[in-house]
């Protein structure tokens, strides 16, 4: 396969490059952080373009890139992100406050409106993998910015899939999980007087007991890349909580549904009635 990698120079994406590149898939990752010794480990596979995806400038400029040298794009995968302002909402800074939700949410959709044409031209079901995070199924407290861009990337990849329904193509979100990362380690050093006594008390047992399984976010990754995944979208699946090594069992069954999507809860829901 032929996939674009955003994120691929640290944390999970780094990992997902490395897993990919070493499964002999040919990726090209985006990073504004130096890829250099992923370049050279794998030199006829691995391409790499510095790239901030909050600026569609440089999205778009690299995207021309992959199209003069890659005649398709079997996957995309928007793995960049960054945590951003931590504190109370109302008293953050604005500006950071924007950055940290143009950086996780406008970079997925760069992406995505950068490449759709190249993935259009895939031989088989084109893929394209969102990732959110913390705080998009439930409030974060002091997390607000990445927390709304989180959530909102789950509500663009529902609304896509919904407008390219009848295109060979299928797009979903990975909640990866709890996974040790430098977002534990900038939690963990922005101490519990502003993260929050919960947030930072959660943050130093998961550093203690490792955290997440990494191999569990990048297996569910290369499922939604295969064709067990043909058909299904507009999903948001939990690496560490859903089954979904088996939902090619349960296709039909799910595309009438609203299982793993974002919805309102009303009274009638818990049993209960209001008048």
């Amino acid at each position: 396969m032929h996939i674009v990698l955003t994120g691929s120079s640290s944390g999970i994406g780094r990992a997902l490059a490395e897993r990919l590149l070493g499964h002999g898939h040919h990726v090209w990752g985006l990073a504004r952080s130096d890829q250099s010794e992923l370049a050279a480990k794998f030199p006829i596979t691995f391409r790499a373009t510095h790239c901030d995806v909050s600026d569609w400038s440089q999205v778009s400029t690299t995207a021309r890139r992959v199209y003069e040298n890659w005649p398709l794009l079997d996957g995309l995968i928007t793995c960049a992100g960054l945590q951003g302002v931590i504190g109370p909402t109302v008293s953050v800074d604005p500006l950071q406050w924007s950055a940290t939700v143009r950086a996780n949410l406008d970079g997925t959709f760069y992406a995505v409106r950068a490449f759709h044409e190249l993935l259009r031209r895939a031989p088989r079901r084109a893929k394209i993998v969102c990732f959110s995070g913390g705080g998009a199924t439930k409030a974060r407290p002091n997390f607000s910015a990445y927390a709304v861009a989180k959530t909102g990337v789950v509500r663009l990849v529902e609304t896509l899939a919904g407008e390219l329904r009848d295109e060979a193509l299928d797009i979903n979100a990975v909640a990866p999980g709890a996974i040790n990362t430098r977002l534990i380690d900038e939690v963990i050093a922005t101490g519990p007087a502003i993260v929050g006594e919960a947030e930072y008390q959660a943050a130093l047992k998961q550093k203690a007991t490792g955290g997440a399984s990494l191999g569990r976010a990048l297996d569910l990754v290369e499922w939604l890349l295969s064709p067990a995944s043909d058909g299904i979208g507009g999903r948001l699946l939990s690496a560490p909580w859903d089954s979904w090594p088996v939902l090619d069992r349960h296709k039909a069954d799910l595309a009438d549904s609203d299982i793993y999507t974002l919805r309102r809860i009303i009274p009638e829901d818990r049993g209960r009635t209001w008048k």
